[in-house]
């Protein structure tokens, strides 16, 4: 396997149980809000589940660039 297939797998595995954990975490939380997507709004969410989303989302963002904009250096 390419060492960069194994960071994108790692990095899907561990945001995925992260992902999990913040399901089983949020069951009992009270405090909703709606988030504001342009003109339209979402459902009432909980907002340690909005504030959690963002994060895994962060995560998985950040893991993922170095990985598609690899920077070579090209030997001439």
């Amino acid at each position: 396997m390419s060492e960069a297939f194994k960071k994108l797998f790692f990095s899907i595995t561990f945001n995925s149980c992260l992902f999990l954990f913040l399901i089983i975490g949020i069951q009992n939380s009270s405090s909703e809000s709606k988030v504001k997507l342009f003109k339209n709004e979402t459902i009432a969410l909980p907002i340690s589940f909005i504030v959690g989303l963002s994060f895994i989302t962060g995560s998985i963002t950040g893991s993922c660039i170095p990985i598609f904009f690899n920077n070579k250096k090209i030997d001439s």
